[in-house]
């Protein structure tokens, strides 16, 4: 065991044995799961989260089993004083899912699916992925709306909104949500749902995950069996991009597209004559009828002669294409909403993506409304229904001597786009001070979900997510 080592585990082991005389071989005793520590098999592997860049050593790594578990670990953390990190996924930007010297409470083997067909209804373990929930949805011609990739945790995503591609169609994810399990700062183990501790659910639909480890989600499902689905990828123009969003406005509420301008990747399905160019890249998903989403996909095919066409009728969990393993991409982002694309936007998109000298530049954007807009602002923590576009812009690069270069690119790109909205998806906040994360729940929800910490947990246990500190 090197002395770094050494060094992060007794940082954590001092303050166990010293506060409650608690040791590692006792703890593991103690839980049904795994646990982890620097010099085991697999620790570094364990540690590793979905972003790269992020390289902490926790000094415990706890795969529980089940909610006793995480009570178990909750109430250790609260007594030891430990930093606990929360890992369902491990998808955060911001590297919260990992911590340096503290517990990494991880769920993904807490994988548990109970789906009611008749009921149109599933409880879902928070270690569950996208993918995972879907494919076994739609074996049953059903579907819950999550995001655009199948290794997302389940757990993150609905706990910041759920922003995906059935967005239009039913919402976000929290707008199926039926009821959860959580495990609170005080290890207590709750059931909550709109007449059972009403407020906590009302936090959890949209503020993150700071109130609390959620354990099992009830997801209301919907018929979604073939859909009419995929990529379609055109010659990028600003006019065509402007023209692009502009349609998919105006589109039936059935199709939900997310665009992205971006510097072609080298990838099978794209002529290599493309390779490093600009291309307008966009995943589209229209829920319902075959006919009637092939007519309302054509408007867009015929904008521009498809460098690639592959949007087919399709199984909705075909969405999610197979991931390459080891990928760690490490980027600079922003996010924000906006409320039209005209020729300037289009223009001020097409300058910033072509001055990056990133490996990849992007600009992505999802044109939102439908059913998420007719749920009432203040019905849930997230805030956001009237927005109409979500920009996100990013670059991804290898070196990490070019971060400071990339992180000022995206700030420049962001501060051309923005139209005058400070308010932005807490699921896409990187690491942001209090300002940007106010700028998530605006105005009384701020006020609101503050007030909740504070009953719920006092002593801001639940610290690393963007935070919300308790009212005092």
């Amino acid at each position: 065991m090197s002395d770094e080592t050494r060094t992060a585990t007794s940082k954590i082991t001092g303050r166990m044995n010293g506060q409650n005389g608690v040791s590692i071989t006792q703890l593991r005793a103690a839980v049904k799961g795994t646990v982890i520590t620097p010099g085991d098999d697999g620790y570094d592997e364990a540690r590793t989260v979905f972003y790269g860049g992020i390289d902490r050593r926790p000094a415990w790594i706890v795969r529980a089993a089940d909610a006793t578990d995480v009570s178990k670990i909750v109430s250790f953390a609260r007594e030891t004083g430990a930093e606990l990190a929360i890992r369902s996924g491990g998808h955060s930007v911001a590297g919260h899912s990992t911590t340096e010297g503290g517990i990494v409470l991880d769920l993904s083997a807490m994988k548990g699916l109970e789906i009611d067909v008749e009921q149109r209804s599933a409880w879902a373990e928070a270690g569950l992925t996208a993918g995972e929930y879907t494919t076994a949805a739609g074996a049953h011609g059903l579907a819950t709306g999550f995001g655009d990739t199948g290794s997302v945790g389940i757990a993150g995503i609905t706990l910041g909104g759920g922003v995906g591609l059935l967005v239009r169609k039913y919402g976000l994810t929290i707008d199926d949500l039926l009821a959860a399990e959580i495990v609170t700062a005080d290890g207590q183990i709750l059931r909550v749902d709109a007449d059972t501790h009403p407020d906590l659910f009302w936090a959890i639909r949209g503020g993150g995950g700071n109130f609390g480890v959620v354990t099992r989600f009830q997801f209301r499902l919907h018929p979604v069996d073939q859909v009419v689905g995929g990529m379609l990828i055109l010659p990028a123009t600003p006019d065509l991009l402007r023209t692009f969003i502009t349609q998919a406005e105006a589109a039936p509420e059935e199709l939900s597209t997310i665009v992205t301008v971006m510097t072609a990747p080298p990838m099978p399905f794209i002529p290599s004559e493309y390779y490093g160019k600009l291309i307008v890249m966009a995943l589209m998903v229209y829920a319902g009828e075959v006919e009637a989403g092939q007519r309302a996909i054509a408007p867009f095919r015929a904008l521009a002669a498809p460098i690639a066409d592959m949007v087919r009728p399709m199984s909705y969990p075909e969405i999610y294409p197979p991931e390459p393993e080891g990928y760690h991409p490490v980027a600079a982002s922003r996010t924000m909403f906006i409320d039209k694309v005209d020729q300037h936007t289009a223009d001020v998109i097409f300058e910033h993506i072509r001055a990056s000298n990133a490996q990849m530049a992007a600009a992505q954007l999802r044109v939102l409304g439908g059913a998420m807009a007719r749920v009432p602002a203040d019905a849930t923590a997230f805030a956001h229904r009237g927005r109409r576009i979500m920009a996100n812009v990013a670059a991804l690069y290898q070196n990490p001597d070019e971060a400071a270069a990339h992180e000022a690119w995206a700030k420049n790109f962001a501060t051309a786009l923005n139209q005058g909205d400070a308010r932005a998806y807490v699921n896409f906040l990187g690491d942001v001070d209090e300002a940007m994360v106010r700028a998530a729940y605006p105005g009384a929800t701020w006020d609101r979900l503050t007030s909740i910490k504070a009953q719920y947990d006092p002593t801001n246990l639940f610290r690393l997510n963007q935070n919300i500190p308790p009212a005092k």
